[in-house]
């Protein structure tokens, strides 16, 4: 009996010890699951927000191509409108563009048959830059480069606006892969009488989408509106194959849908199995402007679980090592570690996908100055100082036809959401402006096209003008945003109506005036980070302190540049506000119209 009470503790404590083992085994192995799912589901959402971001990064960065040939062979075909007469000097217009444009690697001029019976059946005259930077002047137009039958050409004469053809090899001018903007050229009647195009090089497209891949094995795919590969993972696939030639032998009807969401211009996310079965994440989204071309982000499923089936590997042995406490203690700390490495992965991303929306912010503005010295009947100055890393301020600029197209916004909100907002309405400034010449309608169509999907219900007050800079004839619509000054013989705001801001209401109707700008005087637009700017004591700065520092300004100096006006409307501010913290986004701009 005494030995049986001797060995029953003992025995009472083995057993509670072989309880904890197991009780702790099967409590490590439900966490281990419930970890692994709500992880799986964490870096599943993870890999679909950088997907989101890589396809809106590369999207920008493409537009940003486009707008600049679009702007180019815009502000060029006025040009070679008035050359018709003199086919000779049609060769100069050509080599400015392409010499101006690094971009455009070859520029050409196609006249409809016998334009010029002196020139023959095929007039093209063509400029393309080589890539030892020489640049060759030749036609092109022959039997054998018959362009009267070529698809842009056809498609460019028939479509009588601005149009991308679809990619091909050129072997007649610039003997590379292509694509090509084409814009008709009128002749005083306003008949077309030929087609002014601008030829692209789909290197720089390849470059640009393979840069900076979210995983090691993960790849990057561009279609045309017709389905043909620009950049896909196999060289051999470029421009030979079409999307729905590729994918034609698979098995899975989510590829076929995926195709057919990428062709219609959709956007969205799904999973595939591949031709080996292995599973991939495929992201897709339209690129927004007149190409019809659609990106997608193909991830592999092995890579992006690769880390976590390692963990859960690990834990595995250490539950079946039996060593349920110290894995218990190991598992704490590991769970401790992940954490940690969690938050600053997490920060270090913040901080980088920050570092990236500024340097694309800052890349999309005007930031040369003074912008046009070829242009002394005009001066520009701008300032841009963000509150938080990015902002929602924004402003633009750029000559077509001879007039001044300028803008200048607020966006609704702070930080990232409203600097994508900016950007997209910056975009969209030069898209719209490019073709349109009333400020109303240029305002009109960016706020319905941003009405259409505003679903964070965020807006924009915009003010745009357009300034002729031979006659001084001024052109405004204001969308919500705060009245300019005018600073030439005195000092006063300029009347403009208050319509809404853009992106609320698609329908509204915004009404434009005019004004006419002497010479010597300067029109200074502003956000109202600067009116509103508060110091300690939460006084604002205010319209009449902006004002009374425009006339000290104006008694100081008579003539006062825009960079000297808004110095000394900083310095003044400065001094305003003293240390306290900048609260919102202050942007300035000055144009100082020169001609008498």
């Amino acid at each position: 009996m005494n030995i049986l009470k001797k060995l029953w503790p003992k025995t009472l404590r083995s057993k509670s010890s072989v309880a904890i083992i197991v009780t702790v085994a099967v409590l490590l192995e439900l966490i281990s699951t419930i970890q692994f799912l709500y992880a799986r589901k964490g870096i599943r959402e993870e890999v679909e927000h950088r997907a989101e971001t890589e396809l809106r990064v590369k999207e920008l960065e493409i537009q940003k191509v486009m707008v600049a040939v679009e702007t180019a062979i815009g502000n060029t075909v006025w040009a070679a409108e008035r050359m018709l007469e003199r086919p000779d000097s049609l060769y100069s217009v050509l080599r400015r563009m392409v010499e101006q444009n690094p971009t455009i690697v070859g520029a050409g001029l196609m006249f409809k048959a016998d334009y010029y019976p002196q020139e023959g059946h095929w007039f093209e005259p063509y400029v393309a830059q080589r890539e030892d930077g020489s640049i060759d002047e030749e036609q092109i137009g022959s039997t054998s480069h018959n362009y009267l039958e070529s698809e842009f050409y056809l498609n460019g004469i028939s479509a009588g606006q601005g149009r991308w053809s679809e990619p091909y090899y050129d072997n007649a001018g610039a003997k590379m892969m292509l694509c090509t903007y084409t814009i008709p050229v009128h002749n005083k009647k306003g008949e077309t009488v030929a087609l002014l195009g601008a030829d692209v090089s789909l290197d720089w497209l390849t470059s640009v989408i393979n840069a900076n891949r979210i995983y090691s094995t993960s790849y990057n795919v561009v279609i045309s509106r017709t389905g043909q590969v620009l950049v896909g993972p196999e060289e051999n696939l470029i421009l030979r194959r079409t999307i729905q030639e590729i994918t034609a032998t698979y098995s899975d009807t989510m590829t076929q849908h995926i195709n057919r969401q990428m062709l219609s211009g959709q956007s969205g996310h799904s999973t595939i199995t591949g031709m080996n079965g292995e599973k991939k994440f495929v992201f897709y989204a339209p690129i927004d402007g007149e190409t019809g071309w659609s990106m997608a982000v193909v991830c592999n499923d092995k890579e992006i679980y690769a880390n976590l089936r390692k963990v859960i590997l690990y834990l595995s042995l250490l539950m079946l090592a039996g060593l349920a406490l110290l894995g218990y203690i190991i598992y704490r700390t590991a769970r401790s570690d992940r954490s940690l490495q969690k938050a600053n992965a997490e920060k270090e991303r913040i901080g980088s996908e920050l570092r990236i929306a500024r340097e694309i912010q800052e890349s999309m503005l005007p930031k040369t100055f003074p912008p046009y010295p070829d242009h002394e009947e005009i001066d520009i100055f701008a300032s841009l100082v963000p509150a938080k890393e990015v902002g929602g301020d924004l402003y633009d600029y750029h000559i077509r036809d001879e007039k001044l197209f300028f803008c200048i916004g607020d966006v609704s909100g702070k930080g990232v959401p409203a600097s994508l907002v900016m950007a997209v309405t910056r975009s969209l400034f030069r898209t719209v402006s490019a073709r349109e010449d009333l400020p109303e309608k240029i305002v009109a169509a960016m706020n319905a096209s941003m009405a259409e999907t505003n679903d964070s219900d965020m807006f924009v007050t915009l003010f745009v003008g357009a300034l002729d800079l031979q006659t001084g004839q001024l052109h405004y619509c204001n969308a919500g945003h705060e009245e300019p000054l005018l600073i030439g013989k005195g000092v006063g705001l300029l009347h403009a109506d208050n319509n809404i801001p853009i992106g609320l209401m698609p329908e509204w109707n915004y009404q434009g005036q005019e004004t006419l700008i002497s010479g010597g005087a300067t029109i200074f637009l502003y956000t109202d980070g600067l009116i509103e700017a508060e110091n300690n004591t939460h006084s604002q700065y205010g319209k009449q302190r902006m004002t009374q520092t425009a006339r000290q300004i104006l008694n100081d100096c008579n003539s006062c540049s825009p960079e000297t006006i808004i110095e000394h409307q900083a310095k003044a501010l400065h001094q305003f506000v003293g240390n306290a913290q900048q609260s919102d986004d202050l942007t300035m701009l000055a144009i100082r119209f020169n001609k008498a």
